[in-house]
């Protein structure tokens, strides 16, 4: 096993592990961190396959962006140290259910698609071109991916401040 396939599977093993960990743990704010870390490993993902620029956006965008506005979400509300509430039987045993359906769906999937080596040259992936490209309007342009990633943001302040914002109570 060369040294490329061993990164790999310790890459994806933090991620899953990580992942897992943020879905099942019981605590809201260790799920933040959690998921925190998965979203590190995802980036460490970028930098093994040597796209720096896209590897720091995504530690920017999510980590730097998404994850510390939930984290400031969490202590804003008056439960933020208390437990998550243990779901029903029913409810895991359809969630294990899904989970395995989907692994199953994938397997399926991958088994089914021969992988070949692309035609084409790779893509220039300097930080001048993916520059020209995030401004290009045009079809090889990454303008709409821009402002939805801005929209992703917007939306996550937005839901910070709902979550924080204090229920008044009318005493009668």
């Amino acid at each position: 096993m060369s040294a490329s396939a061993i990164v790999f599977y310790i890459l994806g093993a933090f991620i899953l592990g990580t992942g897992l960990l943020a879905v099942t743990t019981r605590k809201i704010f260790r799920s933040a961190v959690w998921l925190l870390f998965s979203l590190i490993g995802i980036a460490g993902f970028y930098f093994w396959l040597q796209m720096e620029f896209i590897a720091a956006v995504q530690i920017i965008v999510y980590v730097g962006g998404i994850v510390v506005l939930i984290i400031f979400s969490i202590f804003l509300t008056q439960q933020s140290g208390k437990e998550m509430p243990k779901p029903p039987l029913a409810r895991t045993v359809l969630s294990i259910v899904a989970a395995c359906f989907g692994f199953a769906l994938t397997y399926y999937l991958i088994s089914q698609y021969s992988f070949t080596a692309p035609l084409n040259p790779a893509m220039d992936a300097s930080i001048s071109n993916i520059g020209t490209q995030m401004l290009d309007a045009t079809t090889e342009g990454y303008v709409l991916p821009l402002e939805v990633v801005s929209v992703l943001l917007l939306a996550a302040m937005i839901g910070c401040i709902v979550i924080a914002m204090k229920v008044k109570t009318q005493d009668k």
